[in-house]
């Protein structure tokens, strides 16, 4: 109980943060790389992105996330092994595409679910089926960016599965992604 607590007051320290006004980037600079370094370090998952800036509020891009290994005790969304996913991103502070934001996401992704059958005799069954389905889902975070063009960025959202092919029924998305914005 206490986490989704914290999280909630870390967002309003960070909102409060990114109201202030700041004209001093530079607006020609609309393409950002990023490593998510939660999922690498938490959850063995390469998960990186582009992003494109649209204008001084909103920006889209595509995160792609593969998994480094083999172990299925990752915790949550342990089964995926790949997603792309799609996003639009709206934000709400005077500064240029930065602060607190909201997204619209899309996630294709894939993975393995396990099955156990326990036989009568001595030997159990175990069958590995791959799946592939389908996610929309919201996430809210703040970005901050430096005036060379660091970027570091906080984000926690939730989408649905759509097309019911796997146990998941609900999809994670969030993190703590560092980049730069060139």
């Amino acid at each position: 109980m206490k986490e989704p607590i914290l999280l909630i007051t870390l967002l309003c320290t960070l909102m409060s943060f990114s109201q202030e006004t700041n004209n001093d980037f530079d607006t020609s600079k609309r393409d950002e790389l990023k490593l998510n370094m939660t999922n690498l370090i938490g959850f063995k998952w390469l998960d990186f992105g582009y992003e494109r800036i649209i204008n001084e509020e909103s920006s889209f891009g595509v995160g792609t996330l593969i998994s480094l290994g083999d172990d299925y005790d990752t915790g949550l969304d342990e089964y995926r092994t790949f997603s792309i996913t799609p996003y639009y991103r709206h934000f709400f502070s005077k500064k240029y595409a930065q602060g607190f934001f909201v997204e619209a996401f899309t996630m294709l992704h894939s993975g393995k679910d396990e099955f156990y059958y326990s036989n009568e005799g001595p030997f159990d069954t175990y069958v590995e089926e791959k799946y592939t389905d389908f996610a929309v889902g919201i996430s809210a975070g703040a970005k901050f960016v430096t005036k060379r063009g660091f970027i570091a960025e906080i984000y926690l959202g939730i989408g649905r599965d759509l097309l019911g092919n796997s146990d998941i029924e609900v999809v994670g998305r969030g993190g703590i992604a560092i980049g730069y914005r060139f």
